[in-house]
This record gives C-alpha cells, sequence and structure tokens, in this order.
C-alpha cells in the first residue's frame, strides 16, 4: 500500500463524492486516472483491506431500534448459532469471545417488537437461551475513521 492508495483510503472513509462518476472525482483529487482508481480499490478489496464501501446511516434518527447482545452458547452449537444470527439482514457485527459469553453481536431492527420477535426465533431455532440483550442507553462513538 503506497501513499496513493492512502488517500484513495482516506477520501473513501470521509468524503466518497455524491456525484454521477464518483470513481473519477477520487481519480482528479489524487492526480491519476479513473481506470487506476478502480484498479487500485479492487485490489485493496482483494487483499481484504477494504471489506465495504456503503454509506452510514444514523439507525436511531430513521426511527430504528438497536441492541447489543451477547449469549452463551455451548461448542457443540456454536456453529448453529453463529449461522441463525447471520442470517437476519439487522445484525451488523457477530464476534466470539473468552468468556463465559462467548458470543457477542449487534441488532438493529425497526422496532422493539421486531427486535424482541427476532431474538425470541434465534432462541427458538438454536436451543440456546441465555442471550442478553443490552440496548445503548447514550452514545458516545458516533464514527471511525482511521487518517492514513
Amino acid at each position: 500500500m503506497d501513499g496513493i492508495d492512502k488517500k484513495i483510503l482516506n477520501i473513501i472513509q470521509k468524503e466518497f463524492p455524491v456525484a454521477a462518476e464518483p470513481f473519477k472525482v477520487i481519480a482528479e483529487r489524487v492526480g491519476i486516472t479513473e481506470d487506476e482508481v478502480l484498479e487500485r480499490i479492487s485490489k485493496l478489496k482483494q487483499e481484504g483491506i477494504i471489506r465495504r464501501i456503503g454509506a452510514v446511516f444514523d439507525s436511531r434518527k430513521m426511527g430504528f431500534v438497536s441492541t447489543l447482545c451477547t449469549a452463551r452458547v455451548p461448542e457443540e452449537k456454536l456453529k448453529a448459532f453463529v449461522e441463525a444470527v447471520n442470517s437476519y439482514a439487522g445484525v451488523t457485527h457477530n464476534y466470539r469471545r473468552n468468556h463465559e459469553y462467548n458470543v457477542w453481536f449487534t441488532f438493529i431492527a425497526p422496532d422493539e417488537e421486531t427486535l424482541e420477535k427476532f431474538l425470541a426465533e434465534i432462541r427458538d431455532r438454536t436451543g440456546v437461551i441465555d442471550i442478553i440483550s443490552m440496548p445503548a442507553v447514550r452514545t458516545f462513538k458516533i464514527d471511525a475513521s482511521f487518517e492514513l
């Protein structure tokens, strides 16, 4: 990853152009061609440096509810539990921790009722009943970006 890649990543993170040809705008800003920008982005994606390019919305302002959940999942149920959780479009993160409560995930839903329904479905589908839902009371981190 060179200086141009870093410039491209900074633009993508913080100032993605809202334009008919956004990659052309990026190219002009970093001093290379649009094709070169697309090639570099493709390479960074193949290398796993870029996972996705997309907008970040404030789900609360859009009327959605969210929660951080943790679950105590026996090893023999882990694979099925993770697959069940990941099958829901509202799951934004799902990761394992070395702790009694070993699976943590975040869930966004249109309303409290839907969120509770989905968590009940996960309990029913997996047999894992020890799932704790911890909705945010106060937001401390709004944006995460990394100056390169």
